[in-house]
C-alpha cells in the first residue's frame, strides 16, 4: 500500500498539473470501489476549478472551488496516471477519467479496488468518517516528543503497532517505520511504555527525517506503486532494514558474526530490524 510519502509525491504531481485548471470532463466508470462513490461526482467535477490540495494521512483532497471537496484514498494497488488528452488508450481499471480545458487528463486506476473516492464539503473535512480519528501529522509541529510521550506512557504495546496506530500518529506504515525504528535504535517488539524520554526524542527525529528523505526520492517503487507521470521512486535503493533480511546492517558485520538484520512477524506483518543494535 502506498505510504505517506508515496501518497505526498502523488498529490504534488497532481498539483503540478491540475492547480488553477478547469475540469471540462469527468467519467466515472465504476461506483464499487471501496465504498460506493457518490453518483454525483462527475457532475460536481465537471466544470470545476482545482483551488488546491491537501494531504492528510494516506489521503488526499482535492479541493474544488465553491464546491465539494474530492476524497481520494489509494488503497492496496491505486495509482493516478497523469497524460495528455487524446495521446494514451485507457488503461485496465481506470475507474475515473478527468480531462481539463487546457488538455490534461487524470485516471485513477485501481485493479483491486481498494481505493475510495467521496466527496465532503471543505469545512468538513476533518470530520469525515475516515479522517476524523487521525492522530498529528508525522511531520508537523503537533507531533512532537511530548506529544509522543504522552500517547505512549503506559503502553503495553510494541512501539511498532503503536506508530501504526493512526490514533498516534496520522500516515505512517510499515516500511518507514522499520525504517525509522532502526535509525533510532530501537527494537519493534520493544514495549512502548518502556521508552526512555531520550529514546522518544531519538524516535521521533528520526521519522521526520526519514520521510523527508523518502519525499525527497520520490517514495518507495514496491509492487503497484509509479508517480503520476510514470516515473518511478527511488527511496528503496536507501532501506536499511525493509526487505534485508540476513544482509549485514550498516552498523555490525553480519553473518556469521551476528545474525545481520532479521526479520520477525508482528500482527501478520513483516518487521525487519537488527537485533544486536536495535534494544
Amino acid at each position: 500500500m502506498p505510504e505517506l510519502p508515496e501518497v505526498e509525491t502523488v498529490m504534488r504531481g497532481l498539483s503540478t498539473r491540475l492547480l488553477g485548471r478547469r475540469i471540462a470532463r469527468a467519467e466515472l466508470r465504476r461506483r464499487d470501489l471501496r465504498w460506493p462513490v457518490p453518483a454525483e461526482l462527475p457532475a460536481i467535477l465537471a466544470g470545476a476549478t482545482v483551488e488546491s490540495f491537501r494531504r492528510r494521512a494516506k489521503y488526499i483532497l482535492m479541493r474544488l472551488e465553491n464546491r465539494p471537496s474530492v476524497l481520494i484514498h489509494l488503497g492496496m494497488s491505486g495509482r493516478m496516471n497523469l497524460g495528455e488528452v487524446g495521446q494514451n488508450e485507457a488503461p485496465l481499471h481506470e475507474h475515473l477519467l478527468l480531462e481539463t480545458e487546457d488538455g490534461t487528463r487524470v485516471g485513477f486506476v485501481d485493479p483491486r479496488r481498494f481505493g475510495s473516492l467521496d466527496l465532503v464539503a471543505r469545512n468538513e473535512e476533518n470530520h469525515h468518517k475516515l479522517l476524523a480519528a487521525l492522530g498529528p501529522e508525522p511531520l508537523s509541529r503537533d507531533f512532537s516528543a511530548n506529544h509522543l510521550a504522552a500517547r505512549l506512557a503506559g503502553r503495553a504495546t510494541p512501539i511498532k503497532a503503536a506508530l501504526l496506530d493512526q490514533t498516534n500518529v496520522a500516515g505512517l506504515g510499515n516500511i518507514y517505520v522499520c525504517e525509522a525504528l532502526f535509525r533510532a535504535q530501537i527494537a519493534p517488539d520493544r514495549l512502548a511504555g518502556q521508552l526512555s524520554r531520550a529514546a522518544i526524542t531519538r524516535l521521533v527525529r528520526e521519522i521526520r527525517a526519514t520521510l523527508q528523505e523518502a519525499i525527497e526520492a520520490g517514495g518507495s517503487t514496491l509492487r503497484d506503486y509509479i508517480q503520476p507521470g510514470g516515473e518511478l521512486g527511488y527511496f528503496q535503493h536507501s532501506f536499511k532494514v525493509y526487505g534485508r533480511e540476513g544482509e549485514p546492517c550498516e552498523r555490525c558485520p553480519g553473518p556469521p558474526a551476528c545474525a545481520g538484520i532479521e526479520r520477525l512477524v508482528q500482527s501478520g506483518r513483516s518487521s525487519f530490524h537488527c537485533a544486536r543494535t536495535q534494544k
